[in-house]
């Protein structure tokens, strides 16, 4: 005999059990994310904080999201309510919602695993490039086996709660006070949430890790989408511009000098390798036990090696940017990614129109985050793999050719450059160093996919091996060899801009022309372009925010770095950053372990961490960057 299901209490709704369900598929990502972390890193006194912020941004996430079912719910007619067709149409849906949201959860696993961040602005930029990371994702994890796992929670939970929908449309008809109530509900939560909460009440704990936990993935995305490029002006401090363009005059920004330079002969050509995701924790000249880059740390003894410098960002397009521009991390995009980035004083620009010829080599597909664009924009000549012939490809994965067959085909070109009699710059990216971390066999001694170590150790013998190559090209006594990092491989730590995660390695190579040695001030990325300018004895306008490392006068040991809204100036072991909402904060940075401590914010400091950054927004949004 069969007993008649108990009809749920009247406050139970299809709206309130998709917000339920939302809001402990939060709970368990955000405790989740905690685990994986290490809850060392966050101690006990945060997690009030964490709990109740972490609680507000969720429940404003699930306003808005119910807000479509409270509206479905006041229109919908009774006569449907309880129609077995419905039924199973809301048992679709809500499996659908499931699935979205579990696979939000393992979408932030994997961010965190990379970056431990909530999805932020790298996520959004990811969307606009699928067939990269779709690719590099199938490379790296089991996708399909992650798929089927989310699929079949997303049909337990609907399984777990279709008895309790279908007594709730089984009840008597919604009144009219309700069909109300419910319209009510989707026209002002939305509002009511939006206007309450703010994804940068995230930050100001203290503990980086603590404020990512506290955030929602979904809200950090959205606000990123909306953020994708800001307005210095609107969000951050400012100073009269007469009174920043003094402080940089000051500075030595703009001003040209020709003495101090360490070469017995100037180089003809210059190369510049870029090396993907390469902290100098990493190489054996910087300290490094673990012997993974033997051929950089020879290289390093053979060469200048350049003691302190820093990325200015965690992404390759920021330090193409710098490399390429020499300009301080603008919030929001880089200038790569932008409009109206073409017609600009990089430096490929202003050597092409000294006689130079520019070249900008990538081992993927340069559509990827708008290299190819940005460099032909910018007098470059673009070549990637589809340049490639494919015979000469030896490996690749989603994300390039192996490191080898990219330095090979760029010795080819560099060849070609050099029988026509003119000097050549050329840029080279490389890709090897990146998920999933595979390469061809029998290169080293640790098997593909060799896990980060491997992949280092593998760019470290490719760049060595195109060294070797180089040495029986006539054009190698004329040309210096410039190694730097685009970013480090982890920018990940207990504070927002943790300084120790943005130091790279660089290294100068030219044994015929530079005497080895070791250069110890802090200088930035941004500061490689007007210093090759004036090794090649070449002319360059007052565009570059970069100071190069050999002009008269006492180095200012100054630093930039970023994470697209924060931004940091380094400078007399005090970090200042600037941040939205005319926010200001400041650090003491130890000298040898980098570690930071809250300290009184430096007026001076201050303002020449305002004037660097405000004038070099405003430089770019007017066109004072492009070249006359």
């Amino acid at each position: 005999m069969k007993y008649p299901r108990p009809a749920p209490p009247a406050i139970w709704s299809v709206p309130l059990l998709f917000a339920l369900l939302a809001l402990t598929l939060f709970t368990a990502t955000r405790f989740g994310l905690a685990a994986y972390a290490g809850l060392g890193l966050v101690p006990p006194s945060f997690w009030p904080g964490i709990i109740a912020k972490g609680l507000c941004f969720d429940l404003a996430l699930v306003a808005v999201m119910i807000s479509p079912l409270c509206l479905y719910e006041a229109l919908l007619p009774n006569r449907l309510r309880a129609s077995r067709r419905h039924v199973w149409t809301r048992a679709t849906l809500l499996w659908i919602g499931a699935f979205i949201l579990l696979f939000v959860a393992a979408a932030e696993a994997t961010f965190w695993l990379e970056f431990s961040t909530r999805l932020n602005f790298i996520a959004v930029d990811y969307l606009l490039y699928t067939h990269e990371v779709i690719g590099n994702i199938r490379e790296s994890y089991s996708v399909f086996w992650i798929m089927l796992a989310v699929a079949a929670a997303a049909a337990a939970i609907v399984r777990a709660v279709l008895p309790l929908i279908r007594a709730i449309d089984s009840k008597e008809s919604f009144s009219q006070r309700r069909r109300l109530g419910f319209a009510a509900a989707a026209l002002a939560l939305p509002v009511l949430s939006l206007s309450i909460v703010d994804v940068d009440q995230m930050h100001g704990s203290g503990n980086a890790y603590a404020d990512e936990l506290s955030g929602n993935g979904l809200l950090t995305f959205a606000a990123a989408m909306h953020r994708n490029e800001l307005d210095y002006d609107k969000f951050y401090r400012t100073l009269p511009q007469y009174s920043a363009d003094a402080i940089l005059k000051n500075l030595g920004v703009g001003r040209a000098s020709r003495d101090k330079i360490p070469f017995k002969k100037r180089p003809k050509n210059v190369v510049l390798i870029s090396v993907e995701s390469l902290s100098a924790s990493f190489l054996g000249a910087y300290g490094s036990t673990q012997g993974l880059t033997p051929r950089l740390d020879a290289l390093a003894r053979g060469g200048l090696k350049f003691e302190r410098v820093f990325a200015t960002g965690t992404r390759t397009v920021r330090g193409l940017e710098a490399l390429s521009l020499g300009i301080p991390p603008i919030p929001g995009q880089s200038v790569v990614r932008r409009p109206h980035n073409d017609h600009l004083a990089t430096l490929g620009s202003l050597l092409s129109r000294q006689g130079y010829s520019a070249l900008f080599i990538y081992g993927g597909y340069g559509y990827f985050d708008n290299m190819n664009s940005y460099f032909k924009g910018n007098d470059y000549r673009p070549l990637d793999r589809k340049d490639f012939p494919p015979k000469s490809v030896v490996f690749s994965n989603i994300w390039g050719v192996a490191d080898e067959s990219l330095f090979e085909n760029a010795a080819d070109a560099l060849d070609h450059e050099a029988v026509s009699g003119k000097p050549f710059f050329a840029h080279i990216m490389t890709t090897s160093n990146h998920r999933p971390y595979t390469y061809p066999a029998g290169r080293i001694d640790i098997p593909s996919p060799g896990g980060r170590e491997g992949a280092v150790k593998y760019t470290d013998y490719a760049i060595g091996r195109f060294i070797d190559q180089a040495r029986n090209r006539a054009w190698f006594k004329e040309t210096l060899f410039v190694i730097v990092a685009d970013h480090c491989a982890s920018v990940a730590g207990k504070a927002s801009l943790p300084v120790q995660n943005y130091l790279i390695p660089m290294l100068f190579y030219a044994p015929s022309l530079l005497a080895p040695g070791v250069y110890e001030p802090i200088v930035s990325q941004i500061d490689v372009a007007p210093t090759l300018i004036e090794i090649l004895g070449k002319k360059s306008g007052d565009q570059f925010f970069g100071r190069s490392m050999f002009k008269a006068g006492r180095n200012p040991g100054r630093a930039f770095i970023s994470n697209y809204q924060q931004l940091g100036y380094l400078r007399d072991n005090i970090l200042t950053v600037l941040l939205p909402k005319s926010r200001v904060e400041s650090f003491r940075v130890d000298p040898l372990t980098y570690a930071e401590t809250p300290a009184p914010v430096d007026a001076r400091l201050l303002d020449e961490a305002i004037a660097y950054y405000q004038t070099a927004s405003r430089a770019f949004k007017s066109g004072a960057l492009r070249i006359p």
